[in-house]
């Protein structure tokens, strides 16, 4: 099966529209119908109804949907590791916002010359994908993330603080605690580990976080907070620098820090460089 009709599949499947998925694709409308066609083919059956608004999967699709994105992976694993086991002296080190890997980074690249070293930048909800798709080999990252299959080192603890407008009434205060905030919605987020640590949901005593909007991203979420709709907890780390003029952070007593991680896929920690990076970010990192 030629994975490139597969992955055309997986995204027109994803935006249920020819014109977007051929755009995500950098492919002709036309072409992308071809592949879509091509696949049907080879399969045998519709894959797709086509509508006057885009496409919807037929229960064929739907049964395929879940396959054909295991099978992009499983490809895309085996290209990772064939890669990784013919360039053993090549790294990429993952990070999330707010988080400055340059100082072990550098320091590996000094400990290491003969290293190939590269860093990328993770955004919300990737850092576990990221290192089982081995997209990266080890990330810098702030749990709750999932770590099943993972080895994770703590590197410090980071607090929290209150993401708020400038004209609050909370603005300008020494710090907060939850108690000030418990009519204040919260935007919410997909993921349930992630929604219960962020929104501290339910709160002590068992009532529940007021719900704010479902937020995908973080300037969608401070976009909420500038608005007036909600307010936010966010690491410290991750607002002291070049947070928006419209916005302004409390420091927040009362709850549980952030815990700063080095994570790497389990089984794999004892990795010469690896190891290497997981020292280096114990001696710049923390």
């Amino acid at each position: 099966m030629d994975l490139r009709l597969v992955r055309c599949f997986t995204v027109l499947a994803e935006e249920l529209h020819f014109g977007r998925a051929a755009a995500v694709l950098h492919l002709a409308q036309p072409s992308l119908s071809r592949h879509v066609r091509r696949l049907e083919g080879e399969l045998g059956t519709r894959l797709f109804d086509r509508t006057p608004r885009g496409a919807r999967l037929t229960d064929a699709g739907r049964e395929f949907l879940p396959r054909a994105e295991a099978l992009l992976r499983s490809a895309a694993e085996a290209v990772a590791v064939v890669r990784a086991a013919g360039q053993p002296s090549r790294v990429v080190i993952g990070y999330m916002t707010g988080l400055l890997v340059t100082p072990a980074v550098r320091a590996l690249r000094r400990a290491r010359p003969d290293a190939e070293v590269h860093s990328r930048f993770l955004v919300w909800g990737e850092s576990w994908s990221a290192l089982r798709e081995r997209r990266v080999d080890v990330v810098v990252g702030r749990l709750p993330f999932r770590t099943e299959e993972l080895s994770v080192t703590v590197l410090y603890e980071e607090p929290r603080v209150l993401v708020i407008p400038v004209d609050h009434r909370l603005a300008g205060k020494e710090y907060v605690t939850l108690d000030d905030i418990a009519d204040e919605p919260v935007p919410r987020f997909a993921d349930e580990e992630f929604n219960a640590f962020w929104r501290v949901d339910p709160r002590p005593g068992g009532r529940p976080a007021p719900d704010g909007p479902l937020v995908a991203n973080l300037e969608d979420k401070l976009e909420l907070v500038a608005g007036g709709e909600a307010v936010s907890l966010a690491p410290a780390g991750a607002v002291r620098k070049g947070l928006r003029p419209d916005l302004t952070t409390v420091p927040l007593e009362g709850v549980e820090p952030i815990r700063v991680v080095v994570a790497t896929r389990a089984g794999e920690e004892d990795r010469p460089l690896l190891a290497a990076f997981r020292a280096c970010a114990r001696t710049h990192l923390t």
